[in-house]
């Protein structure tokens, strides 16, 4: 088990100095958060070797997060030198989360519609069967690996559910989300864009299929998204193709990996602090706050992005229009300015205002779908399986935007 608080071997002043997004040292990924806290001690606002300034305290991403006129979420020129003019340049830039307004709000609006919370509630019993067919085949074989068995079985199929994906065919998901998801990291391969555009390519074409189907013989709107973002607002304007395409595959892509994480996160946390599975098995209500904890710890999405349209100053620091600024989620929630002791696992911490989901217009459209997810499938796995082990070390996946495990081998009893 590795130590979450700042290691004394590495001078933080140095790791802040030498620090670098676009090459980042092979232990980082392991355990950023001795980093994290170097940089907001000694350069909060720190600038980057390849342009851009990277930003750790949460007063500042909070600043960042209002100002939405000042700080652009729009991609279209910072994206261009990484995409080229290729599949995942059209569809980072035309999705919900790389937009501002009015294409933000028109977008947002519709799937939000479909994320109510009575329709978020009408989901609640079908995750608690899945949930449970997962149990009772982990059950079965004793040997398991947390992620491929459990966390990353469990958001594909909501979201499957949502777009209404036939069972059969929602297989191949999981690979092409985490294709397009991966070409999101700070720097990307050759191999690793060759990957995700297509992925891309055979995700739009699926989608192609299956909005022809719908739109023969649509959904309900209360329930099936995909006829929603079809029919659009009853006295707004429809998306166009291309808008409707890349934000289903935008939707599949939000609720995947990051879930997964939650999941995975939690689990593996629990089991790397006892004392708080402990606390968590005898006191189940503590399930909601101890989620939120896990979001603020390890936070499954580490970063965002922005670009300024004017001049702002920003922690003392000004920066000119045009500069790519770095959001460090995974720092900011560990601020002990926000969160006292922050280096400890507490899951009844309270307040607990982490920005797992950002903050202000672009806050997570599903976060509450997230958190339910997360609080079924924890609280019923640990109901299950309260002794639980890791058998191996954890397998990172090697991502600094997205936190998470490729591989949790463990032993479940029951």
């Amino acid at each position: 088990m590795h130590s979450n608080s700042p290691s004394l071997a590495a001078d933080p002043r140095a790791l802040a100095d030498s620090f670098d997004l676009a090459h980042l040292p092979a232990e980082f990924y392991d355990d950023p958060f001795p980093t994290y806290h170097a940089l907001r001690e000694h350069a909060p606002v720190k600038q980057l070797p390849g342009g851009g300034v990277f930003l750790t305290r949460y007063a500042d991403l909070i600043a960042a997060y209002k100002s939405t006129r000042v700080y652009s979420s729009d991609k279209k020129v910072e994206f261009k030198p990484k995409f080229g003019d290729s599949l995942l340049f059209e569809h980072h830039t035309t999705s919900l989360v790389f937009n501002d307004p009015p294409l933000h709000t028109r977008v947002r609006r519709l799937i939000a519609g479909a994320l109510t919370p009575r329709a978020i509630a009408g989901m609640e019993p079908g995750l608690i069967r899945l949930v449970d067919t997962l149990l009772d085949r982990m059950a079965d074989k004793g040997e398991v690996d947390l992620i491929e068995d459990f966390a990353a079985a469990i958001p594909v199929e909501v979201i499957g559910n949502l777009l209404d994906v036939p069972h059969d065919e929602r297989e191949p998901l999981r690979e092409w989300s985490l294709a397009i998801l991966g070409a999101l990291e700070p720097v990307v391969t050759p191999a690793a864009a060759q990957e995700g555009n297509a992925a891309l390519r055979q995700f739009l074409d699926y989608l192609d299929g299956l909005i022809a189907q719908r739109r023969a013989s649509p959904g309900d709107p209360e329930h099936d998204v995909l006829t929603r973002l079809l029919q659009g607002e009853p006295d707004g304007e429809r998306l166009t193709s291309a808008e409707l395409l890349h934000n289903c595959v935008f939707l599949l892509n939000a609720g995947h990996e990051t879930t997964t994480n939650l999941i995975g996160n939690g689990l593996v946390a629990l089991a790397q602090y006892p004392d708080q599975k402990a606390r968590l098995i005898a006191e189940p209500d503590l399930i909601k706050p101890a989620i939120e904890e896990v979001l603020r710890f390890e936070s499954s999405n580490q970063l965002g992005n922005r670009m300024t349209t004017e001049t702002v100053e920003i922690g003392g620091v000004t920066l000119p229009p045009g500069t790519s600024v770095t959001l460090c989620i995974g720092a900011a929630n560990r601020d002990p300015e926000q969160f006292p002791d922050p280096d400890r696992f507490d899951i009844a911490r309270s307040p607990n205002r982490h920005l797992a989901f950002g903050s202000g217009i672009h806050q997570c459209a599903g976060m509450s779908l997230a958190r339910l997810e997360g609080a079924i499938a924890i609280s019923r796995f640990l109901a299950r399986f309260p002794d639980y082990t890791l058998t191996a070390p954890p397998v990172r996946g090697g991502r600094a935007r997205f936190r998470g495990f490729l591989h949790v081998p463990a032993r479940v009893h029951g």
